[in-house]
């Protein structure tokens, strides 16, 4: 029986390339010169935590994250970014989260997606991935195709074809 993974993965290091490119063009920009602005990736939390001047300020560092992120080849849809918040020191922070794993809602999802097709394939939820088997390599590859043509709130990677 072959078989494969969905999975919802992100490479720390090209997220912790992506946060340096950002802070290296936020250092280099005239609209940041002389005002306060951190953007930190604590690796263990899968956190991001963003301090800006101001409003205005946070929202450009925001963008400016995402674009780091595509070009880094990171699909930004992991990225939950929380509330602004006040400082003590008159700053604006917030705090985006780094979405791995694929939740039960979005598991049901595909799972439903994958029987509609009405293909001889099995998939199987297991904790925060989709295991699909099947006993044609083409209909596992009809899957992946039609997976990737549907939007789904988290980036979905296909590994472990065997």
């Amino acid at each position: 029986m072959a078989s494969f993974d969905i999975v919802n993965e992100m490479d720390a290091q090209e997220v912790d390339n992506a946060v340096n490119n950002v802070l290296k063009e936020v250092s280099t920009r005239y609209d940041f010169r002389g005002l306060h602005t951190e953007v930190e990736f604590l690796k263990k939390e899968n956190k991001i935590n963003i301090v800006a001047a101001e409003s205005m300020k946070l929202k450009a560092v925001k963008d400016m994250l995402v674009k780091h992120f595509i070009k880094r080849g990171v699909d930004p849809k992991v990225l939950d970014f929380g509330p602004e918040e006040g400082t003590s020191q008159g700053h604006v922070k917030t705090t985006a989260t780094i979405k791995e794993g694929i939740s039960r809602e979005t598991a049901k999802k595909i799972v439903k997606e994958i029987k509609n097709l009405k293909l001889k394939v099995q998939p199987a939820i297991q904790d925060d991935q989709v295991r699909v088997t099947g006993k044609k390599i083409d209909d596992l590859q009809e899957v992946i195709r039609v997976l990737k043509s549907k939007k789904f709130d988290v980036p979905l990677q296909f590994v472990n074809m065997k």
